[in-house]
């Protein structure tokens, strides 16, 4: 990306995790040579150019959560007079639970151009050491706080077959595990990362059951992001293999084949099956 150019853009900066060392030559370029950088906090973004020998020739901005509508006009007119913006926040990429999102949407409806200089994020670097399967995932934010919401939240990951990432504060660490094993059980493996690339990174791997004990039992400290395996599929009721059958059946299929195709694809025995729809039918 040639910073240089004369066309605005707003840059998506990737920041480290914790160690300074991630940082990416287009990273130091773009902290050098941007016009103005709209930072999560202020401070950590001088502190992250002093950590990298880079003097910050543009203009810094606070861009955190409760500023970042009213920042918005400002700094896509900034982009629109064709100068540089740079976002960036605490840790790792923005827009994923972090300062962003609102300016990425305005700009892009805009016609202005977005681009990114990608790098650390929590979730892909937890995602990648938890031991677990990466091939399908999500990312679900922050666990919500209060029991009730985090209990339907769980309720709602049960069926889940993909890997969950999340984050969560250490403060609500072990009441998250603790309703995790009460709603998913406590045989459902999953990964604590914290303090990920940092001096006193530790990944602790397990069943739910072995975590929620551990951070029970200790004052876990620091950036907290949690994978989760998926879950398994529950079997399929009677009912709702009938109502497959029904569906089939209104489709135009003859019913026997409606039974056999259902039975086949659910792996239950196809005369149960058909005795049970002959007598829902009645």
């Amino acid at each position: 990306m040639d910073l240089e150019a004369a066309t605005g853009r707003l840059v998506l900066a990737a920041t480290p995790l914790g160690n300074p060392g991630d940082a990416s030559p287009r990273l130091r370029e773009a902290l050098e040579t941007a016009d103005v950088i709209a930072a999560e906090d202020t401070r950590k973004l001088r502190a992250l150019a002093a950590s990298l020998q880079v003097t910050v020739s543009g203009r810094i901005v606070s861009h955190y959560d409760a500023v970042e509508a009213a920042r918005l006009p400002g700094l896509l007119d900034e982009v629109r007079a064709g100068r540089t913006v740079v976002v960036v926040t605490d840790a790792g990429m923005p827009v994923v639970s972090d300062p962003g999102y609102r300016i990425v949407s305005a700009a892009a409806a805009a016609g202005l151009l977005v681009t990114c200089l990608p790098g650390p994020s929590a979730v892909t670097t937890a995602l990648v050491v938890s031991g677990l399967p990466s091939d399908r995932f999500c990312f679900d934010g922050f666990a919500p706080r209060r029991p009730g919401e985090r209990r339907r939240w769980l309720e709602s990951l049960r069926g889940e077959r993909r890997t969950v990432v999340f984050f969560e504060s250490p403060h609500r660490l072990a009441e998250t595990l603790a309703a995790a094993v009460d709603v998913l059980g406590p045989d459902r493996a999953a990964a604590v990362c914290r303090e990920l690339t940092k001096t006193h990174e530790e990944v602790r791997r397990g069943p739910l059951a072995e975590l929620a004990e551990w951070a029970g039992a200790e004052q876990v400290r620091g950036e907290i992001t949690v994978v989760l395996a998926g879950g398994e599929p529950e079997p399929p009721t009677t009912a709702s293999l009938i109502d497959a059958v029904n569906e089939r059946v209104a489709g135009g299929e003859r019913f026997k084949d409606a039974v056999a195709a259902v039975a086949a694809a659910a792996g239950v025995s196809r005369r149960e099956l058909y005795n049970a729809a002959v007598a829902g039918t009645d």
